[in-house]
């Protein structure tokens, strides 16, 4: 099995022959925190206030053709997000970040539905901010 990465024991993304369960369209930003100190008749002054929190953005796709149960995936992913679970984001086996990371969001696209109702494929938007 090759492990490609995972959010604590939360969700686990790998593939193999007979399981796939992976992300595409990885985003991570990083930025500073800034103040605006108006000026009358100027340009307002900056101030660096230190760093914000970090953010990953992925795109997970999870299909019963590859193995994996989409209803299954997104209730675990739910809870964990609904419950506000806190753990490292790790891809390739190396942290991604300085800390612990939550997932802040979910967006689902249902892409495939069977026969009474059953989610085959979806489509899922995560994103995950680094804990403080």
């Amino acid at each position: 099995m090759a492990k490609v990465g995972n959010w604590g024991r939360h969700i686990k993304f790998s593939v193999n022959s007979e399981k796939q369960l992976s992300f595409h369209d990885f985003k991570r930003s990083v930025k500073g925190r800034w103040a605006d100190h108006p000026i009358i008749n100027e340009k307002p002054k900056k101030e660096f206030q230190g760093p914000d929190s970090a953010s990953v953005t992925m795109e997970v796709t999870v299909s019963a053709h590859m193995g994996a149960s989409p209803k299954d995936t997104i209730k675990k992913l739910e809870d964990a997000c609904e419950k506000g679970k806190i753990d490292y984001l790790y891809v390739g086996g190396k942290k991604v970040g300085k800390g612990k990371m939550y997932l802040e969001s979910i967006g689902e696209t249902w892409d495939e539905i069977w026969n009474k109702g059953e989610l085959a494929k979806a489509t899922l938007s995560l994103t995950f901010s680094e804990y403080a």
